[in-house]
């Protein structure tokens, strides 16, 4: 195999008019291999003469696990070893990169998929951080965002809750911010949404129904294929969070509301060319339903101590002492706390204004304090103790000696 510079020369030796017997002389090549030079317009690259591989009876095999179940080389090679290979963990790694280059640039590659006007929204939720409320106990803060698959149209609300309810009262927002509903609604696979692989929440879905929208989630293990929203979150942390401070969360959600307005929904967009706000003229959502707006109340199960208290929110509120032991229902309503045993509502309070609180009505200490005192109808023990043995009593003439 001739390298480069060996090709050259030959070509030159032609170019200047040489004959094919005088470049054999000049080179010492052999007239065939002259021919072939003047044949061909580039030279040959070199290629390595493949060599068998102690791997070779197993690549198969390594290729299927590998694909299959994800294993590291030193996994394949506790398999293989008592198959018969003798070699080395190094030829192993190196028959492994580029299928893992492979596989890797196989699951980025994504189509994007274009809806129509009006038919799908994506959401999900962003974590900003943890910050000091008024009495200084950290919270987290998240992001709910929602992005009109069409026209890029984006809602954005803070939140310092995730939970159900807090996602129904954010879904209604963006309903209300684009005064209508897309078909269909697609979302990673929150418990709140699907509880498992087969299985969604009721509650969500009972919501859905009610507003007309169908939930739809991403196959598993592929979050790329809700990249609207995604985008739509990097571009929410990077242009309206980086670098801004707010007092509290109404501020933060305020100003939210103004950089929509005025930046995210009217710059042009980066996939479509155009601004979210022209586009959005084209959406065909549907109508919200008519009546009362959905509202989601959950029950917790919390059991009443001997004190006549239970638990919730890290706080305690009192109930009758009579329900002691029982398990009861706790619901929230806006700052009110109700509870319930059965159908029955049987204490109401003021949310506590921080944690650590002990909220209490007079009237159920009064009463726990009433029964406190109450005498028993306890039974007598039902053993006895005798004192029938006989009592040694010591004469007085013992001590008057012993003081001699």
């Amino acid at each position: 195999m001739l390298n480069p510079d060996q090709f050259m020369d030959i070509k030159l030796l032609h170019k200047q008019g040489h004959s094919i017997r005088q470049i054999t002389k000049a080179t010492g090549f052999s007239r065939n291999t002259i021919r072939n030079v003047l044949r061909q317009k580039l030279p040959t690259p070199f290629q390595t003469p493949e060599r068998p591989s102690k791997l070779d009876p197993f690549k198969d095999y390594i290729a299927t696990r590998y694909r299959d179940a994800g294993l590291t080389a030193t996994r394949i090679l506790e398999e293989i070893k008592p198959q018969g290979f003798t070699g080395s963990i190094i030829i192993l790694r190196r028959f492994l990169q580029p299928l893992k280059a492979s596989i890797t640039a196989q699951k980025k590659a994504t189509v994007r998929f274009e809806t129509a006007p009006g038919h799908q929204a994506q959401a999900d939720w962003a974590y900003c951080g943890r910050f000091a409320d008024a009495t200084g106990r950290q919270v987290s803060v998240y992001a709910f965002v929602m992005v009109l698959a069409y026209s890029r149209m984006t809602w954005v609300s803070f939140t310092t809750s995730m939970d159900l309810p807090t996602l129904i009262a954010a879904h209604q927002e963006a309903f209300a911010f684009f005064g209508g509903i897309p078909q269909e609604i697609l979302y990673d696979n929150m418990k709140q949404v699907r509880l498992s692989r087969d299985r969604w929440n009721p509650l969500f879905v009972d919501f859905a129904t009610r507003y007309g929208f169908a939930p739809k989630t991403h196959r598993p293990f592929r979050p790329r294929t809700k990249g609207k929203v995604e985008r739509a979150v990097h571009y929410l942390k990077r242009s309206f969070l980086a670098g801004r401070s707010f007092a509290d969360l109404a501020e933060l959600n305020a100003q939210a509301r103004h950089w929509l307005d005025h930046v995210a929904n009217v710059r042009v967009h980066g996939t479509t060319a155009e601004r979210p706000i022209d586009l959005f003229a084209q959406e065909k959502l549907q109508a919200p339903p008519d009546g009362p707006p959905y509202r989601v109340v959950p029950l917790l199960q919390r059991k009443v101590d001997n004190e006549g208290f239970v638990r919730f929110q890290r706080s305690r509120y009192s109930v009758p002492p009579q329900h002691c032991g029982k398990t009861v229902a706790i619901e929230l309503r806006e700052d009110q706390i109700f509870i319930r045993c059965a159908d029955l509502i049987i204490a109401e309070h003021q949310s506590a204004s921080r944690p650590g609180s002990c909220v209490a009505d007079k009237a159920h200490l009064q009463e726990l304090w009433k029964r406190s005192t109450l005498p028993t109808d306890a039974p007598l023990p039902s053993w006895q103790i005798r004192f029938d043995q006989a009592v040694v009593a010591t004469p007085l003439s013992v001590y008057e000696k012993a003081v001699a």
